[in-house]
């Protein structure tokens, strides 16, 4: 079966532009993982869209395309010609999905969420009533037109305050404002960035940032691991002496042994449910207080924690996310080793880890050969050709062996840790 994989920052997305540092940093981390992955597979042709500032490391076999002046018309034709399409990118401005409704009017399978699903997902306004409908907790937010009373709204919420755009990606146009004066600058400094987009003002939640990596299939979801975010809000360098403080993403940590991660998982297996849809690999990014978990935002794509993930697990992750959207979730996974890993995808950070700690799954205990017998069922009743093929994916090679890139247990930069500095509801 011939992939197209396209990951907007780095693939080629922003071609002839400027591309924002964060996601041209995560992305190209992102693309050169998933490209090692799919070809380590074996079973697959797989294309790749590439952008010549970017470095882009392909296995032998693997075709990348770069998009130039014309990358809308090549993309299409790209798209045209596969059979399946496995898309990373932004959700500002509804980029990530358009881009799965380009793919679905050429009847192309998409290996993650459809543009329904992600539409769902991204928008950060209707979100909070979505997740209290499944008990699942999210800061106090108000949607903010251009001519709204923010002082009024600020006043509702409460300081520290929030400030993001209503659909976005990453830190990108994300603030914390601990009074009127530093809300309305960060609120300056947003919509220059987010252009057209509301933006939200959110409750700040003080705690730990996380995130829980899941596997969905449209209506069931298995958490692969938690993972520490490394997030801190801090004054620019480059503009001293300024009120509003953007948050930077600096990179995780995976597995995340946090006494409540139990209800972390729960907290993203609920929010898999409120959102009907979703498949492939899921990011639900939460903070965690002392005494919850509180879903901050979804995001229905690869994310950065993917780096860690495939770090500390034997099984190919990206041969786990095709298998998911053809109907086929794993068992929880044991995680062999804990990793510490930088934004930019260097591993920089090593250590065993006890393989009896497994991440909690939606399937009931001795429910999971019953669960795979019933899903290859299904698959074979409503998949033909391409979706078949998806679900013959063998055992691949792990992390540095074969065409996957090297780990290496060098320490470098020290990263913060949880707990040191602001953490963020991003």
């Amino acid at each position: 079966m011939r992939i197209l994989l396209h990951e907007f920052a780095s693939g080629g997305g922003f071609a002839g532009r400027e591309v924002p540092a964060s996601l041209g940093r995560e992305g190209s981390a992102m693309l050169n993982a998933l490209v090692a992955d799919l070809a380590a597979t074996g079973c697959h042709d797989i294309v790749t869209t590439a952008d010549p500032r970017f470095p882009l490391a392909a296995p032998p076999g693997v075709r990348v395309v770069t998009l130039a002046g014309n990358g809308a018309a090549r993309l299409d034709s790209l798209i045209a010609a596969a059979d399946a399409v496995w898309l990373v990118a932004p959700e500002t401005d509804r980029c990530l999905e358009r881009l799965a409704l380009r793919a679905e009017r050429k009847g192309k399978m998409l290996l993650g969420p459809g543009s329904a699903a992600i539409r769902l997902a991204s928008d950060k306004a209707a979100l909070p009533r979505r997740l209290a409908r499944h008990g699942v907790a999210h800061p106090k937010t108000m949607v903010l037109p251009n001519d709204s009373d923010w002082r009024a709204a600020a006043r509702e919420i409460g300081y520290p305050i929030v400030v993001k755009p209503a659909r976005g990606a990453g830190c990108n146009g994300v603030y914390l404002a601990r009074d009127g004066r530093e809300l309305r600058d960060a609120m300056n400094m947003a919509r220059r960035i987010c252009g057209r987009e509301h933006l939200l003002l959110q409750r700040y939640v003080p705690g730990v940032a996380m995130s829980v990596s899941v596997l969905a299939d449209g209506e069931r979801a298995v958490a692969l691991a938690v993972n520490a975010q490394f997030v801190r809000a801090s004054q620019d360098p480059q503009r001293a002496g300024v009120p509003w403080r953007p948050f930077c993403y600096r990179g995780g940590k995976t597995p995340f042994d946090h006494p409540l991660a139990g209800r972390a998982v729960d907290a993203a297996l609920r929010t898999c449910r409120a959102i009907p849809g979703l498949r492939g690999y899921i990011g639900v990014d939460m903070v965690m207080t002392e005494s919850e978990a509180v879903v901050i935002e979804v995001n229905p794509r690869l994310t950065t924690a993917y780096l860690g993930v495939r770090a500390v697990l034997e099984e190919n992750v990206a041969a786990l996310a095709l298998a998911a959207c053809a109907g086929i979730l794993p068992a929880p996974l044991p995680a062999r080793r804990s990793v510490r890993f930088t934004a930019a995808g260097r591993i920089v950070a090593t250590a065993p880890y006890p393989a009896e700690r497994r991440p909690r799954s939606n399937q009931r205990s001795g429910e999971a050969p019953a669960a795979l017998a019933s899903a290859k069922a299904r698959a074979r009743r409503a998949g033909v050709g391409p979706r078949e093929q998806l679900i013959k994916v063998p055992r691949e090679a792990r992390p540095g062996e074969g065409p996957r890139s090297k780990r290496s247990g060098a320490m470098g930069p020290r990263e913060a840790r949880p707990g040191e500095g602001p953490r963020s509801n991003r």
